[in-house]
């Protein structure tokens, strides 16, 4: 194969060169971490809760499709790498680049890489969420954050972090739900029954949520809650 393409090494495990040695733990670090990406990105950052409760924004405001999805997701991704990027940078600094450079084995960046989002994870995780999955699986009480395992702390965080989104959510709720219930009273008492509540109140939901800058605040809680 090499005569055949003289350009192209396939030979990255026979070669005992420290620049062969460092392109293959670059190739094989991507693409692990490409395949788990979804994985990460969803259960083991604080995206699951921020994209719910934009859900919650739209669902409330009742504009159908606005914003988009991709819009929400595109927002969700980015606060995401925002509120993350100081754990980001820490699993970077501790196992990422020593990993590359040789200095320690897969085992040790492993366990170094963890550690941050065990730490950013077990901060937002409920206490009894975890213990439901601790005892389910019949380990012992961790002494601390690095005996954790995540097989039980990451479920345990997932589940902690959609009662935070659903909490946030109903909070978001109520005020619009005050404005559905006045609109809907007033067209009952002028006999206006024909006419959906809906139609009348989105004016005016989007109104308040300009009024007070709903997008500042709702970022702002979500950055406020992390």
């Amino acid at each position: 194969m090499s005569d055949l393409l003289p350009g192209l090494n396939l030979d990255l495990f026979n070669n005992h060169s420290s620049g062969g040695m460092e392109t293959t733990i670059q190739l094989l670090l991507l693409l692990t971490v490409l395949s788990l990406a979804p994985s990460i990105l969803i259960l083991m950052t604080c995206f699951t809760r921020i994209v719910i409760v934009l859900s919650f924004v739209r669902t409330s405001l009742a504009t159908q499709q606005m914003p988009p999805n991709q819009v929400l997701v595109g927002v969700a991704l980015f606060l995401t790498f925002f509120i993350m990027a100081p754990t980001f940078q820490e699993v970077n600094h501790n196992a990422i680049g020593p990993l590359i450079k040789g200095k320690i084995t897969q085992e040790e960046a492993f366990e170094k890489g963890t550690l941050p989002l065990k730490q950013f994870m077990a901060k937002h995780t409920r206490e009894k969420d975890l213990q439901l999955f601790l005892n389910y699986s019949g380990a012992e009480k961790p002494e601390n954050i690095k005996d954790i395992s995540l097989l039980a702390l990451v479920p345990a965080y997932a589940i902690s972090e959609l009662k935070s989104a659903f909490q946030m959510g109903f909070m978001i709720f109520v005020p619009f739900l005050v404005i559905d219930m006045v609109v809907a009273s007033v067209l009952m008492a002028m006999g206006m029954m024909m006419l959906p509540p809906v139609m009348i109140s989105l004016p005016f939901k989007i109104l308040l949520f300009i009024l007070v800058d709903g997008w500042y605040l709702i970022v702002k809680s979500l950055l406020l809650s992390y």
